[in-house]
This record gives structure tokens, C-alpha cells and sequence, in this order.
């Protein structure tokens, strides 16, 4: 089943110039870039997005790190969307995943991981609305 998904290109990836090579990688996985923006979150902005992990050890270094530079955000669509984009972006820990995936070839610690990609239908839909509030399905 066709679905979409949201996927960020986090603040350590844009700065070292790499949101072009990692766009790459993800369209060569046949996924198809319905929406895309650059962004660049300030605290609020982050702290509505990362809610999910309020009150955990890493909150406050995520939210540091998200607003402290740009930040490339697309919706994209493939077959099972959620499942394929989590397989080729690999574990948080990059020391964990697989060679080929974009946190192994791109991550520098586990805050510091390249990108995100939603984990549920629900919340993609929900990071969708705060990244893109008048993206339509």
C-alpha cells in the first residue's frame, strides 16, 4: 500500500553539505518527494516536534542540537513508506545498523545521526501537520 512518510535531513548532514547526496540515496530506493522545505527550527518550533521525549536524558541535548542549523524536511510517498525509509535509514545508534544505510554512512553520534524518519503512520501524520501544516492527503 502506497503510504507517506515524513523524513528529515537534521542540522549535521545540512552543514557539511550532504542533504543532496542523502536525497539521492533516498529517490534511488524509489520513494518520490511529494513535499519538501528547509528549515530551521528555532526552540519552540523543536520542542512541539521532539514532545514524544520530553522529560528523557537526551531532551535538552536534541533540542540544542535540532536548532542549530537548518534542517531539510520532505513527505514521502512509496509502497509501505514507514517500513522501507526505516530500513535504508538504520538504527539510531549508527554503531548499530547496517554498512549501507544513510546514519552508518552519514551519523556521528547517536544525537548526531544524520536524519530522522516517522515511525508510525500516526506519527508521520502528526510531524507532518507541524512541518507542513497545509500539506493535504
Amino acid at each position: 500500500m502506497k503510504e507517506i512518510t515524513l523524513f528529515l535531513i537534521k542540522p549535521d548532514s545540512t552543514a557539511k553539505n550532504h542533504a543532496g547526496a542523502i536525497l539521492k540515496i533516498i529517490e534511488e530506493h524509489g520513494f518520490v518527494i511529494q513535499e519538501m522545505r528547509m528549515l530551521c527550527m528555532d526552540r519552540e518550533f523543536a520542542e512541539r516536534f521532539y514532545t514524544v521525549h520530553k522529560g528523557k536524558v537526551f531532551y535538552e541535548k536534541l533540542i540544542e542540537f535540532m536548532t542549530s542549523g537548518k534542517t531539510v524536511a520532505a513527505i514521502l510517498q512509496k509502497e509501505n513508506a514507514i517500513e522501507n525509509l526505516r530500513k535504508i535509514v538504520g538504527k539510531t545508534d549508527y554503531h548499530e545498523t547496517q554498512p549501507e544505510t544513510i546514519r552508518r554512512i552519514y551519523g556521528e553520534t547517536v544525537t548526531r545521526n544524520a536524519v530522522h524518519a516517522s515511525d508510525s503512520i500516526q506519527h508521520a501524520k502528526e510531524e507532518i501537520a507541524i512541518i507542513f501544516p497545509d500539506y493535504k492527503y
